[in-house]
C-alpha cells in the first residue's frame, strides 16, 4: 500500500475540520455548564485538522499539535466533543508512518497534560476522578494498539507484494535464460543442417540436379523451423510474461530429430528407449532431448564424424542415461581451433547447466579409441 495522494489528505483534513466545528457547537448545546464555543475554541478545534493536513510529511508534528489543542481545550473548560477525533487520526497516522516511539511518547505526555488540564478545568464540578482517567488511558491504549495492528498488517501486505514482484521478476529472468538456451540449441542445430544440405545441393546441382531436391527440401524445412522458433521467442520477449512457448519436445520427438540429421548424410544409429508415456518427468525429457540435439549439432559442425551413436537407458525409479558418441576428430590435438570449437564449448556448458537444473550431470570429452562422447545422467525424480 503506497502513500496517500496529497489531495486525499487535504480532503480528509477539511472533512475532519468541518465535523469538529459543527460537532463542537452541538456538544455546547448539550453541556450548558461548560464554557461556550468562542473564537479561541474554534482556533483550538481547527488546530488539529490543520496539522493533519501535513501528517504524511510531519507525522510527529500532527500528533503533538492535536494533543496540545485537546489538552488546552479541556483545561479552559470548553465542552467535551469531537476535538478528540484529530487526536485519534494523528495517533494512527504517526504509528502508520513508522514513528512509533515518538507517537507513544507524545501520547503519554498528552495523557499527563490531560490530567493537568482536568485538574485546572474551571468548569469541572468535581475533582479529577480515577475512573474518568482510567477510561481516557484505556481509550488511548486501544487507539494505539489498533494502529499497531493495522501497521503490522500493512507492512506484511507490502512485504508480500514485494516478494511477489521479486518472484515474478525471477520467473521472467529464468524464462529468458531458458529461452536463450533453447534458441542456441534450435538455431545452431537448424543452421548446421542448412549448412550441410547447402553443401550437398551445391555439389549435386550441376551434375545431378534432380538429386539436389531432397537437400533443398531439408533446407526449406530447417529454415522454416528456425524462423518459427525465432518469431515465438521474440513474441514472448515483447509480452514480457513467463507463459510457456509451446509444448516442450521430449523423447517422442527424438526420431524426427535423428531423421533430420540423417538427411544431411550423417549415419546416426539410434534405438528409441522403451519407456511408458508419463514415466519420466517432462522437464527431464526436455533436457535429454536438448542434450541429444546439441551433441548431434556439435558432431555435424566440427567433428567430421561419419557415424554417431545415440543411446538412452532407463532404470526405473532411478535415472535416465543419455550417451552420444561419434568417430570424428573431437578433442584431437590436430583439430583446427576456430568458431565451431567455441560454439561447441558453449554447447557443452549449456548441456551441463540444463542437466544441473534437474539434478543431473554431464561428462563430455574424447573417448578412448578416437572420437568424442557425451554421457548424461538425469535423475527421474530430481527432488
Amino acid at each position: 500500500m503506497g502513500p496517500k495522494p496529497r489531495a486525499a489528505i487535504w480532503v480528509s483534513a477539511i472533512g475532519i475540520a468541518v465535523f469538529q466545528v459543527v460537532g463542537s457547537f452541538g456538544a455546547a448545546a448539550n453541556q450548558p455548564t461548560r464554557r461556550g464555543v468562542d473564537a479561541f475554541a474554534l482556533v483550538l478545534v481547527l488546530l488539529g485538522p490543520a496539522a493533519l493536513a501535513v501528517r504524511d510529511r510531519f507525522p510527529s508534528v500532527a500528533v503533538g499539535a492535536a494533543v496540545v489543542a485537546a489538552d488546552v481545550y479541556v483545561g479552559v473548560g470548553y465542552p467535551y466533543g469531537p476535538i478528540f477525533l484529530s487526536v485519534v487520526v494523528a495517533l494512527f497516522a504517526g504509528v502508520a508512518a513508522g514513528r512509533r516511539r515518538e507517537t507513544w511518547l507524545l501520547a503519554g505526555v498528552g495523557f499527563v497534560g490531560f490530567i493537568a488540564a482536568s485538574a485546572v478545568d474551571p468548569r469541572a464540578s468535581e475533582g479529577v476522578g480515577a475512573v474518568h482517567l482510567a477510561l481516557v488511558a484505556g481509550w488511548l491504549v486501544v487507539v494505539l494498539a489498533i494502529s499497531e495492528v493495522v501497521r503490522v498488517r500493512r507492512d506484511r501486505a507490502a512485504e508480500a507484494e514485494r516478494a511477489r514482484r521479486e518472484e515474478r521478476q525471477r520467473r521472467i529472468g529464468d524464462q529468458r535464460l531458458r529461452l536463450a538456451q533453447d534458441l542456441h540449441d534450435v538455431l545452431a542445430h537448424n543452421i548446421s543442417l542448412i549448412n550441410v544440405q547447402a553443401s550437398v545441393a551445391l555439389h549435386l546441382l550441376d551434375e545431378q540436379p534432380d538429386e539436389a531436391r531432397p537437400a533443398l527440401t531439408t533446407i526449406k524445412e530447417a529454415s522454416r523451423d528456425a524462423l518459427h522458433e525465432l518469431r515465438t521467442a521474440l513474441d514472448l520477449l515483447r509480452r514480457g510474461d513467463d507463459a510457456p512457448l509451446a509444448p516442450a519436445p521430449g523423447l517422442a520427438d527424438l526420431p524426427a530429430l535423428v531423421d533430420g540429421v540423417r538427411a544431411g548424410g550423417l549415419d546416426v544409429r539410434f534405438t528409441p528407449p522403451t519407456v511408458s508415456e508419463g514415466t519420466i518427468p517432462a522437464a527431464v525429457e526436455l533436457v535429454a532431448y536438448r542434450i541429444v540435439q546439441e551433441a548431434l549439432t556439435n558432431a555435424t559442425r566440427h567433428a567430421r564424424a561419419r557415424v554417431v551413436t545415440v543411446g538412452l537407458g532407463y532404470s526405473q525409479g532411478d535415472a535416465l542415461t543419455v550417451e552420444v558418441t561419434d568417430d570424428g576428430i573431437g578433442g584431437r590435438d590436430d583439430a583446427a581451433p576456430g568458431l565451431d570449437d567455441a560454439v561447441a564449448g558453449n554447447g557443452i556448458a549449456g548441456m551441463r547447466e540444463r542437466a544441473a537444473a534437474v539434478g543431473g550431470t554431464v561428462e563430455a570429452g574424447p573417448r578412448r579409441g578416437g572420437g568424442f562422447e557425451v554421457i548424461a545422467r538425469l535423475p527421474v525424480d530430481p527432488r
